[in-house]
């Protein structure tokens, strides 16, 4: 399934939400340290969620080591909530049924992230389970206002 996953990530480089969406099966499971566990509609909804906020920005994404189930990709953008630019590198993993991407587990350092993202703040606090459980609650609240405001299906 190495083509469908290049077509993925040919999607995310021309920030097109919907066609990353069209590539994972409605049953979908996607897994990352910055949303935790998030499925079906609700997976669909936070590529188009992600694409949306960085078009006319200064992002670029880059996919690598792509196989019929794994890749690398790098994500160069600045975080809005304090201006810092972030280089975030991320080992992505699939599982696909009926054709389309059923399991999606994206893992990267956190704290890594972090301290990029949030400077000092980040690298005190980016490597506890409190700063990743604040993270993902406020990922998922921004998720459902996206989701409520574009009345998407849940």
């Amino acid at each position: 399934m190495k083509y469908l996953i290049e077509a993925f990530y040919d999607a995310f480089k021309n920030l097109d939400g919907k066609k990353m969406a069209s590539f994972y099966h409605k049953d979908i499971i996607f897994e990352d340290p910055a949303f935790g566990i998030i499925e079906g509609n609700r997976a669909k909804a936070m590529w188009q969620m992600l694409c949306e906020s960085q078009k006319g920005k200064n992002f670029r994404v880059e996919a690598s080591d792509i196989t019929e189930n794994t890749a690398h990709w790098e994500a160069f953008y600045i975080f809005s909530r304090t201006g810092k630019k972030v280089h975030n590198k991320i080992d992505a993993q699939f599982e696909f049924k009926d054709g389309l991407i059923i399991k999606h587990i994206d893992t990267f350092n956190l704290h890594h992230w972090a301290k990029q993202a949030m400077g000092f703040k980040g690298w005190l606090l980016g490597n506890s389970s409190f700063f990743k459980r604040k993270l993902q609650s406020q990922t998922n609240y921004l998720l459902d206002g996206y989701i409520n405001e574009k009345k998407l299906p849940v």
